[in-house]
């Protein structure tokens, strides 16, 4: 039940490194074969007393050889004449002799009795169970290319989106991490872009099991969903920590996106009253699941299953004209919170809270209602295009409304996801405003890479 957030990264490989502590004669290799891993190489060593191991180890310890499956520290084949108990081997790359270590810890292992007659080399047998992935990948994909470095994991699952020069790699790169990856058991890479109804995008199994039930954990809830039918996203978690920060018990959360609830469940658990909607009918599947696994209490959550559009003008709706018309109430110091997680088209739901409430009844709303809208937008100054998008997509000119652009994440090289945090206030939901801009709002969908 482990849950990683390690961003999917990529780096430029250069040739002109080379270390004695990588594989070789493997470049290209896209069929894994564990057997051309072997290695023989021959690496410096000290030989020390069992009385200044733990010395001269403090003081080596940047020196050591650090190795998949290799203690850097040995017992020294018994030899009833010799003193010493321990052999420290060192990495090649750093220390070649004697005189590679710096003058100034030569002084302080020589005070420890520690000196150049201490020290030797010895061949090592190195196999494919003493690499790393990182180390594997960067001596068989190809040089002076963006290699993977990095990787999403949702439970047993690691999730790729690989570059179009890496995908003859799949079955090797999918394989390395099965065997390297403790907790993995299915490698998937990403086939499309987001663009479907449901969020959710195909992917391609290159290695392990064919399994996308996962369990994940999150803001002290346990999630349970198909990862190949719903869409989450690991690299959130800290964003869906901020906006549950903002909440107090006894506020309201209008979750227009809920997906399997990372934003309403830990809400509902806080004694929020969350009314969590999503489309995708899996989704609503595992949210009531999850719902139940977390004994999360009916009085604080309601589910649905319904678009964005009849969320909002019916659930949504219905709540603030009950509210206005004194039907229902809530501590008037309560927050009424909106999620709007759905970054490729959120923005086009906006409009429909502008004369949502008909008449005069909206001036009756004590509460204040906060809406936190995400989206993609353009890298070149961000923040000015999350603004103008909002305001062009609800209809009004938001300057004053608006409270927060926050950064959320890189999606691209030239594309980055915002959030938006803005007031909805009374004149939006009447429609009684002057300010209504002249341009309509935005069509333009944008979706995730």
């Amino acid at each position: 039940m482990t849950i990683n957030c390690i961003h999917l990264l990529f780096r430029k490989m250069s040739s002109s490194i080379i270390s004695v502590l990588t594989p070789n004669n493997v470049r290209g290799m896209k069929v894994l074969d564990r057997e051309k891993f072997l290695r023989h190489i021959e690496v410096p060593v000290l030989k020390v007393t069992k009385e200044n191991l733990a010395k001269i180890t403090q003081l080596c310890k940047p020196y050591f050889l650090k190795l998949e499956n290799f203690k850097p520290i040995a017992d020294v084949e018994s030899n009833e004449d010799s003193p010493f108990s321990k052999n420290i081997h060192l990495n090649p790359d750093k220390i070649n002799e004697w005189t590679s270590f710096l003058e100034e810890d030569r002084k302080k292992m020589i005070e420890i009795g520690v000196d150049e007659k201490n020290f030797f080399k010895m061949k090592l047998e190195l196999t494919y169970n003493n690499w790393t992935y990182d180390t594997i990948f960067k001596a068989v994909l190809p040089e002076n290319e963006e290699i993977v470095s990095g990787f999403s994991q949702i439970g047993h699952i690691i999730h790729l989106n690989l570059r179009d020069h890496l995908l003859d790699y799949r079955p090797l790169i999918g394989q390395v991490l099965v065997d390297k990856v403790k907790t993995c058991r299915t490698v998937v890479n990403k086939s499309n872009i987001i663009d479907n109804t449901y969020r959710n995008f195909s992917m391609e199994v290159i290695a392990g099991d064919e399994d996308f039930f996962v369990t994940v954990k999150e803001n002290n809830i346990i999630f349970q969903f198909d990862f190949s039918k719903v869409y989450w996203n690991p690299r959130l978690g800290k964003e869906h920590e901020r906006i549950l920060n903002y909440l107090n018990e006894s506020d309201v959360l209008f979750d227009v996106f809920c997906g399997v609830g990372p934003f309403s469940l830990p809400a509902a658990k806080r004694k929020c009253t969350v009314f969590a909607n999503d489309l995708n009918p899996e989704s609503f599947k595992w949210l009531k699941h999850n719902a139940k696994n977390n004994k999360i209490k009916p009085e604080f959550f309601n589910a649905y299953n319904l678009d964005g559009k009849d969320f909002i003008c019916s659930v949504f709706k219905d709540y603030i004209q009950e509210l206005c018309e004194g039907k229902i109430s809530i501590d008037e110091k309560a927050v009424i919170h909106i999620t709007m997680n759905l970054p490729a088209m959120a923005v086009e739901f906006l409009k429909y809270f502008k004369g949502l409430i008909k008449g005069n009844i909206a001036n009756n709303l004590k509460n204040e209602i906060i809406v936190y809208v995400y989206c993609f937008v353009p890298g070149d100054d961000s923040v000015a295009s999350a603004k103008q998008l909002v305001s062009e997509s609800i209809g009004y000119n938001m300057a004053d409304k608006i409270q927060d652009v926050a950064f959320v994440r890189k999606v691209g090289p030239n594309k980055e996801m915002m959030r938006v945090t803005f007031n909805l206030s009374d004149e939006i939901l009447s429609n009684k405003s002057e300010l209504e801009l002249s341009e309509p709002p935005s069509k333009k969908l944008c979706v995730e890479n």
